[in-house]
């Protein structure tokens, strides 16, 4: 005989009914065209008891696009623990499983990464200074860049998560057969950034 589910169960398995069920109505529109009362009949609650697990539209907006950067970040840290895992191919392959995994998320990340809701594309925007934040801290330690001024290790930083994100772009709008094409042109991208670093002299402009 299973225990009785508690109010907090409750609470927490309707909000992630509406997070995903908000993905699932994103698949074919943007986030501006999403509205409140259609999310909440996907989820099989009333419109008004939205507002017991969101502000808003824009705050639903903002909890997806933190669930879906934490989830890349935190395999995208694991692979960095792995010293096996430290060459741009690992982490492109882990990317790409990623993206087959959460497909729903990548899309919504990727469309509304410029798209028309202010809130949502700014959280967007933190998300990824925070992912190039820990890369930034990454870089720090590797040997021959420890000397690096923090400003041009941003810098090299930025330039790998755009190129990431370039490839999730990429991925999301090519068939599967020619998804290999454009990891391997994101594996030569993220060497040439390497290689360009390897010659860049940090210091003071």
């Amino acid at each position: 005989m299973t225990e009785p589910e508690s109010r907090a169960e409750r609470k927490e398995r309707t909000r992630t009914a509406l997070l995903d069920g908000a993905l699932e109505l994103l698949e074919d529109r943007s986030f501006a065209n999403l509205s409140l009362r259609e999310v909440a009949r996907s989820a099989g609650i009333v419109p008004t008891a939205f507002y017991r697990h969101f502000a808003s539209m824009d705050d639903l907006g903002v909890a997806l696009v933190e669930d879906s950067m934490r989830m890349l970040r935190r395999m995208l840290r694991e692979a960095r623990r792995d010293p096996s895992a430290k060459d741009a191919g690992a982490s492109l392959e882990i990317l790409l499983r990623q993206v087959h995994a959460h497909e729903g998320q990548f899309r919504f990340l990727s469309r509304e990464r410029y798209g028309g809701v202010a809130e949502v594309r700014r959280a967007i925007a933190s998300e990824l200074r925070l992912f190039a934040s820990e890369l930034t801290i990454d870089l720090s330690r590797v040997p021959g860049l420890s000397e690096w001024q923090v400003e041009d290790l941003e810098m090299a930083a930025d330039l790998i998560v755009n190129t990431m994100m370039s490839t999730v772009v990429n991925v999301l709008e090519v068939d599967q057969r020619d998804e290999r094409e454009v990891i391997a042109r994101a594996e030569r991208q993220l060497r040439l950034i390497m290689i360009g670093m390897g010659g860049w002299r940090s210091g003071p402009r």
